[in-house]
């Protein structure tokens, strides 16, 4: 049979915008957040290293700030009574607010007119009033290019106060040769921190008044943060740099001088230099739903039938927008990302390794933000000889269950909890390497950057060896030791689907690498030998799903907030619609249906995705509806500020992890690839049945535009970011495709 192809034309121009005059996305209010509630009402600001949740008061406005290397642990390398790594804030540590910044105004009581937004095509956070009969404006960010908190106030006749406050009890004190005032600390851990404001108007005057700062007269004041730490990402140096001084730092990077607009054009410019790499279109939305405040809005949306495709797209870019601000040149994004209310977040605000921390980033490349994804790759090969000399030492303790039997050990492994001195806590997480892996090198098929491949290559081949040392031989095949499918179930289960999955992959991409790199090629055969022995899944005769354990009986939940033996699906991709028996695709199947349609943020994500590689849109537009669903009653879903609220019945705290596995999961849905395949619109919803978008990384290395009209492809531009040949589809249409290295071709029906 003959299907019918796309046709080839010449591709059109990426349009261009202007930098400092968009048509932004916003989210917006019409009061300011509620102090007590800043994690579910404060909008967020961030430059990767600095970040604050702003309130938005007039009288009264307060930031929240905190530095992504304020950690309290270190180490941790001593097992506890069980052979495991304490998970504790004082050997493990947790990451831990900066600062709080308060600008008080009281003359400004009553002002009319409010509005708060976060401008999502800027990066900015603005308010805007009236008082007197006149208006003001303030905006916030954190500038990436100048690596300061900026806080610009504009209007007639401003006077007030800027206060700023250690979050750990630190003495403030004003520092007049500077215009600034100044607290230092430390740790037990070695860390040095310290925190530094200062001001400046081009009109009216700025001094320090004791632990102060007091502005009179300004029309336009500029005040500006900056905070730092001791850190260094070198297991040499126990993470520490010796020759640093936080405060002296912190106060040379506030005393930038540049003019008010200077500030902000250098800083949106930068910003949106990431942003305007993906347009996003799911359709209009009605004129009643675009008049609505954003928490109005959410709640009108959960309440009826009718769609809401730009709050939709809202919340895609609300997720890209997390990941500018959030990922940058230091550290990964964490369980609460650069965002706290206090020092006390939950599970230590730690880099979890059996999803968390693999979510956050599968929208890097997706989205258009592939350099995103370089703050989860230094930390990996910084952290790495910690890890290595950790596993080596204390692994096999006889105490640890998960020990290789063997009396092997070889290579790196991580627990469930990573910290960034190096340090691991809670039980150790034999498959957290190879999940690790799996995320690290899936960014190389997006780039195909050789010398990337060549960063974490030793990642990649230290896994290998751990499991080379831990698997057992059984009648089934090789088998992962006695392990535990996070995170329910047996804990000494041997041959858990969730492991065998990862180290299949594992085994099969390090193999390429030593190919594409020709690096220890004989090793690499040695691994695919060993591949080629593997137990893989098999479905349960029982239920018919795809099997967690080795074993026709269910041992875990079945509604489990986990998909751990779906790892192989997605994010991986062993299991395949080309590739695979219609039984397994069913187990596939037959597993999600178990699992339901409700868990927390991240678990709807999760599921939301599978839904889409298995092109049922009905499903997964429904999960991102639940995603999108307003939190309250401290219920599971989103809270005024777009947080992804994780609930524990009574209270609910913010988990980052949804926000971007959510939007990643709504880009599976218009775009599934692999190398040597990109499909379009597997997994379309009505709601969004004319549409566009740009910049959406597929893998193989290249980047797609497309529009749609009434569910069927218009037209799809491919952008060769590296690769050079893949088949395209929509439907029963295929087109194989060559191109160059930046080359482009653009397919219509």
């Amino acid at each position: 049979m003959v299907l019918p192809a796309f046709t080839a034309h010449p591709a059109p121009e990426r349009p261009t915008s202007d930098p400092l005059n968009p048509t932004p996305a916003t989210l917006w209010y019409p009061a300011p957040a509620d102090e007590t509630k800043i994690i579910e009402q404060g909008l967020p600001i961030g430059n990767g290293r600095l970040g604050a949740l702003v309130g938005g008061g007039v009288e009264r406005d307060f930031l929240y700030l905190t530095d992504v290397t304020l950690w309290t642990g270190g180490l941790n390398d001593t097992p506890d009574a069980d052979g495991q790594l304490p998970y504790d804030s004082t050997h493990f540590g947790t990451f831990s607010l900066l600062a709080r910044l308060y600008v008080e105004m009281p003359s400004h009581a009553g002002a009319t007119g409010y509005r708060r937004e976060l401008d999502l095509g800027n990066g900015l956070v603005t308010t805007e009033y009236a008082h007197g009969g006149k208006r003001y404006r303030r905006a916030m960010f954190s500038s990436h290019p100048d690596d300061v908190v900026v806080v610009r106030l504009t209007g007639p006749d401003q006077s007030g106060t800027v206060t700023l406050t250690g979050a750990h009890g630190e003495p403030t004190t004003g520092d007049a040769a500077h215009t600034a005032a100044v607290f230092t600390g430390s740790f037990a851990n070695g860390l040095a921190y310290s925190g530094v404001v200062t001001a400046f108007s081009p009109d009216g005057t700025v001094a320090v008044d004791g632990a102060k700062l007091t502005f009179t007269g300004c029309s336009d004041l500029v005040i500006l943060f900056s905070g730092g730490t001791n850190y260094a990402p070198d297991a040499a140096t126990g993470f520490l740099d010796p020759r640093a001084e936080p405060a002296r730092t912190a106060l040379r990077k506030a005393a930038v001088r540049a003019t008010p607009d200077d500030l902000v054009r250098t800083h949106v410019a930068d910003y949106r230099e990431r942003y305007d790499r993906q347009e996003l279109d799911l359709g209009r939305s009605t004129d009643a739903q675009r008049e609505m405040d954003t928490w109005t809005r959410l709640r009108a949306r959960a309440a009826g039938p009718t769609p809401d495709p730009e709050l939709e797209a809202s919340y895609l870019q609300f997720g890209r927008y997390l990941a500018i601000t959030g990922s940058r040149d230091t550290l990964p994004i964490a369980l609460q990302g650069l965002w706290l209310s206090d020092n006390d977040p939950a599970w230590h605000g730690d880099h979890h390794t059996d999803i968390n921390i693999q979510m956050n980033y599968w929208l890097a490349d997706r989205a258009a933000l592939p350099d995103t994804f370089d703050a989860l790759a230094n930390y990996c090969t910084a952290q790495l000889p910690a890890w290595t000399g950790t596993t080596r030492s204390v692994f096999q303790d006889p105490r640890n269950r998960f020990r290789n039997t063997g009396n092997r050990v070889a290579g790196w492994a991580v627990a469930f909890s990573t910290n960034i001195h190096g340090g691991n806590g809670w039980w150790w997480h034999p498959g957290g390497n190879a999940w690790l892996c799996m995320s690290l090198y899936e960014h190389y098929e997006y780039t195909l950057d050789r010398d990337y491949l060549a960063k974490i290559y030793p990642l990649l081949k230290g896994a290998c060896e751990f499991w080379e040392a831990r698997l057992v031989e059984t009648p089934q095949g090789l088998v992962d030791d006695h392990d535990w499918s996070p995170e329910h179930g047996p804990q000494d289960a041997r041959g858990i689907t969730y492991t065998q999955e990862l180290v299949h992959h594992l085994f099969g991409k390090y193999r390429t690498a030593t190919d594409v790199l020709r690096r220890d090629q004989p090793y690499g055969r040695r691994i695919t030998a060993l591949r080629d022995r593997l137990h893989l899944p098999e479905v349960n005769p029982k239920t018919g799903m795809l099997q967690e354990w080795m074993s026709p009986d269910d041992l875990g939940e079945t509604t489990h907030r986990h998909l751990s033996a779906l790892v192989g699906f997605f994010p991986g991709d062993r299991i395949n619609h080309d590739d695979s028996p219609t039984t397994l695709l069913d187990g596939v199947r037959q597993h999600l249906i178990s699992r339901g349609m409700e868990s927390f943020g991240w678990g709807l994500a999760w599921r939301a995705a599978c839904w889409a590689r298995l092109k049922d849109a009905d499903r997964s537009y429904e999960l991102i509806q639940k995603v999108i669903r307003p939190s309250i009653g401290n219920a599971n879903g989103t809270a005024p500020n777009f947080f992804d609220m994780y609930s524990f019945g009574d209270s609910s705290t913010f988990q980052i992890d949804a926000n971007l596995g959510a939007p990643a999961a709504m880009l599976e849905m218009l775009l599934y690839s692999r190398p040597g395949v990109i499909e379009l619109l597997p997994a379309l919803p009505a709601a969004w049945k004319t549409g566009s978008a740009t910049g959406i990384g597929a893998r193989g290395g290249f980047s797609v535009d497309m529009a749609w009209k009434d569910g069927e492809v218009t037209s799809a531009t491919i952008r060769s970011v590296g690769g050079t040949e893949t088949e395209v589809r929509f439907g029963p249409r295929r087109r194989r495709i060559t191109l160059r290295d930046g080359e482009s071709t653009t397919l219509r029906p």
